[in-house]
């Protein structure tokens, strides 16, 4: 064995029905190496192995797991395969665990740290060790990410079942935003019992935006603490953030990941008492207390998080589909004297039962995202070195990345239509789509990537390796 035997780091990443997981070599002699010019830690660790498990709410499971190149032993990938025996988190952390073994030869007891991704860490604003107290308090947050948190906290548990001699790190998606400042964090309601609930703006989404800032001062070879972006990580949920000289200065979630963008299955930002209507109590609210009707969180939460966003509008949670659709739509409208959809009046849903519910939802994804660029381009000053687009769909998606732009040209961003299309085929992780003038303004798409952040941040922390 190496003098390093127990140098890996496992990073767990647990969707609210997936599992995705890395395991990187920690690079020992490369984690202080700041001669590259590199982010800190760029070099730290080394990519061995990646698996994703999907479809653990509407079996089968389906498993894949593939090797780098830089994998110690090569077995047999694994592509989409159907597993009848992983249901849930942990037996989905558990077939990780074998296949790694039997097809990678890695004996598990090399894994020293496992790093976990945890939506929503309340009041933890640095990655912590897990034992028994964190754990639990972690679970008590589970109902401000409902979606999330629990499937983190069953990776948890099964890794530490699994993999006794490794310990648990919990990386939250809340700490990059502690430096919001407390006007724009705060509420406006009572603070007495906004401070003792802790009723405030946490934001999300915080790794893949550490991981983009790194990223991206690398690509400009710019400082960070001298960095100004306006980042979107779009995807089945999808935030904005404003970095101001490399700080989180606002962000459009909230409380819960449920406000600011819709997503795919999310509402986003709404009125606050239309879930009420929408559930028709609101005909019972009165100013008389026996005859009100209570709406309870549990089913707030589930409407909002669960029976909302693109897949309420069109039946489809893919967002490739909705564009799909809406472009078949457009396309039977050419040889019509139909309206498009934007000069109907403002209150016309007619279209919202036919094909047309594609545009619809395309074009309510669109406004949203405009919106918060402008608000944050205001709260920024216009100093902006880049608009940066990320997350699935924001990686993937052509026609949202030059929608979006077209929206915000007034603004002095321009999109290069031969480079926004050819972004599948260029390599690296941050890629240049903006029109290329004397005065134009940066457009990057930045292939964001969670479990890398973690493991990065973990294998910086001296501490932990002495």
């Amino acid at each position: 064995m190496s003098p390093h035997a127990a140098d890996l780091i496992l990073a767990a990443n647990a969707g609210s029905s997936s599992l995705k997981m890395s395991l990187y070599q920690r690079n020992h002699d490369a984690v202080s190496d700041t001669s590259s010019g590199a982010p800190p830690g760029h070099r730290s660790v080394t990519l061995l192995l990646t698996s994703s498990i999907t479809n653990l709410s509407a079996p089968p499971a389906s498993f894949s797991f593939s090797f780098t190149h830089s994998a110690p032993h090569k077995g047999a990938d694994a592509k989409k395969q159907h597993v009848d025996e992983v249901h849930d988190h942990a037996s989905a952390c558990e077939r990780f665990l074998q296949y790694m073994e039997r097809e990678a030869h890695i004996d598990k007891s090399r894994v020293k740290y496992v790093c976990h991704r945890v939506v929503h860490g309340g009041d933890y604003f640095e990655p912590v060790v897990v034992d028994q107290e964190r754990y639990h308090h972690i679970e008590k947050l589970s109902d401000l990410a409902p979606l999330h948190n629990g499937g983190a906290l069953a990776v948890m548990k099964a890794c530490l079942d699994a993999l006794p001699k490794a310990a648990s790190v919990a990386y939250f998606d809340t700490s990059f935003h502690r430096t919001i400042p407390a006007h724009i964090a705060s509420y406006a309601i009572d603070q007495e019992v906004a401070m003792t609930r802790g009723l405030k703006k946490y934001g999300f989404h915080g790794l893949s935006y550490a991981y983009i800032l790194g990223s991206v001062c690398h690509h400009l070879q710019k400082d960070v603490s001298r960095t100004n972006l306006i980042v979107m990580h779009l995807g089945s949920g999808a935030s904005a953030c404003a970095i101001r000289a490399g700080r989180s200065v606002n962000t459009s979630m909230g409380l819960t990941p449920v406000s600011g963008l819709p997503g795919a299955t999310r509402s986003g930002r709404i009125d606050p008492s239309l879930v009420f209507h929408y559930t028709n109590r609101a005909g019972h609210m009165s100013h008389k207390r026996e005859v009100e009707a209570q709406v309870h969180v549990t089913l707030a939460e589930d409407i909002l998080n669960r029976q909302a966003g693109w897949k309420a509008l069109t039946g489809t949670a893919d967002f490739a589909e909705v564009v799909e659709g809406m472009r078949k739509w457009e396309e039977t409208q050419t040889d019509t004297n139909k309206q498009p959809s934007q000069e109907k009046g403002l209150q016309d849903m007619s279209g919202w039962k036919t094909d047309e519910k594609f545009k619809m939802a395309f074009e309510l994804f669109v406004d949203r995202i405009m919106g918060e660029i402008g608000t944050y381009y205001v709260l920024l000053g216009g100093c902006v070195d880049a608009l940066v687009f990320s997350g699935g769909i924001g990686e993937k998606s052509a026609d949202l990345r030059e929608a979006v732009v077209e929206k915000v040209r007034c603004l002095g961003f321009e999109v290069d239509q031969t480079k926004n299309n050819g972004v599948d085929d260029q390599e690296g992780s941050v890629v240049e789509i903006w029109k290329s003038t004397e005065d134009g303004k940066r457009i990057l798409v930045c292939r964001t990537d969670e479990q890398m952040e973690m493991a990065k941040e973990c294998a910086v922390v001296e501490t932990f390796w002495k």
